[in-house]
């Protein structure tokens, strides 16, 4: 049963597309590039300033909607607010800019709609072009004939819907700070060795380091599992005095673990990610499970910080990949013992927060994305302040 006073339009009726916008030729304006919309994300995650030679022309409140495969698939659909009032921004010529109608619909309504279920299959299905290189029909998708709440209904949809989102993009914004806090305190510890700053130091192989530190690898923390079938896993725990806290080390025929661990993607764009609980790893999936489950902190921010480094050796000329060596091998300076170095216990809290802060966005996304169709389709219906 669909909530009163619902009507039906066709899209165009309800929602102004690619609206006309002057930007002079060469004028310096703000940028909004595809790889800046993040999948299923409300906000922008930046731009650049850039001098106009051509492509899509919008505003503050416009939705930015990816029109080519496959960023419309993976969800790239933005509602944009950087900028000023007044200021015109440009991006991607494959964006379809999407504003709403004064007094008949709003913005935040707009970009919902753009990001329900029923828009989205509509516009996957108009979709045509060769074989990677498939579009969204515009005119196709104008044309379609949808329900409509009335504006005071829309505004309350995308209230209760923007709670949701205001509260993911604060968390992201959090997680996003704390990461650059343990990142600058890894590099301020055991690159830049600044708390050591009045001791002694020494040369070594990878220079100047405090007296008393060595040159270790990465793989005296961990042995180097792959998602496929390893038979020689280290089961000895290097020489390197760790904590007392260990953790088991063992996996499944079918990969699956279960442990606080660190995955690195080990072809294509490398990256490195933290995860503690049960995953499975897959092919050129490298699987990091410290001796000590205490230096985990320790080892993510590592490997974050020498990622390019470590990868610089990589090898395939179609798709870049690492080996296990690149890992095990690698080389960075080493403290006589961690038990009295505060900075591992900081980035191990750090770390643990924005796991917790991460599981609590993941539940917030779930519900926003369960409601979300509910809301534009009428099967719930919001009450509105009296």
């Amino acid at each position: 049963m669909r909530c009163e006073g619902w009507r039906s339009s066709s899209i165009v009726d309800m929602v102004s597309f690619s609206p006309r916008e002057t930007l002079p030729k060469n004028k310096l304006a703000k940028k909004v590039a595809m790889e800046k919309l993040s999948p299923y994300q409300k906000a922008i995650d930046g731009f650049e300033l850039s001098n106009f030679n051509g492509g899509t022309k919008f505003r503050n409140g416009d939705t930015l909607l990816a029109r080519i495969t496959p960023c419309l698939e993976n969800g790239k659909t933005a509602k944009v607010s950087i900028l000023e009032e007044g200021e015109v921004g440009f991006g991607s010529s494959e964006y379809i800019v999407m504003r709403n109608k004064p007094g008949i619909t709003d913005a935040d309504f707009v970009y919902y709609l753009a990001t329900s279920p029923a828009f989205r299959e509509l516009a996957i299905k108009s979709m045509v072009g060769t074989s990677g290189r498939q579009r969204v029909q515009q005119d196709l998708i104008e044309s379609v004939v949808m329900s409509f709440p009335p504006l005071p209904e829309q505004r309350a949809i995308a209230a209760t819907l923007s709670c949701l989102d205001d509260k993911i993009e604060l968390n992201n914004r959090m997680n996003k700070t704390l990461e650059e806090m343990a990142q600058a305190i890894f590099k301020s510890w055991f690159v830049d060795f600044e708390p050591f700053q009045d001791g002694e130091f020494v040369d070594s192989e990878l220079g100047r380091i405090p007296k008393g530190w060595r040159v270790g690898t990465l793989g005296d923390f961990f042995p180097i599992i792959t998602g496929k079938k390893n038979a020689n896993i280290a089961s000895d725990k290097g020489t390197y005095p760790f904590f007392s806290c260990s953790q088991t080390i063992s996996f499944t025929d079918d990969f699956s673990f279960d442990a606080n661990a660190i995955l690195v993607a080990g072809n294509g764009d490398f990256n490195v990610k933290s995860y503690n609980g049960k995953f499975e790893a897959y092919q050129r999936t490298y699987v990091l499970i410290p001796y000590d489950k205490l230096l985990v902190g320790f080892l993510y921010y590592a490997m974050k910080h020498f990622l390019n480094d470590i990868t610089s050796g990589y090898r395939g000329s179609v798709i870049k990949f690492i080996t296990k060596s690149n890992l095990q091998d690698y080389k960075l300076a080493l403290p006589p013992s961690f038990s009295n170095i505060e900075a591992i216990t900081t980035m191990q809290s750090i770390l643990s927060s924005i796991a917790e802060i991460e599981r609590q966005t993941q539940m917030l996304v779930k519900i926003r994305d369960s409601i979300l169709p509910k809301l534009i389709s009428g099967e719930i219906c919001v009450p509105l302040e009296v």
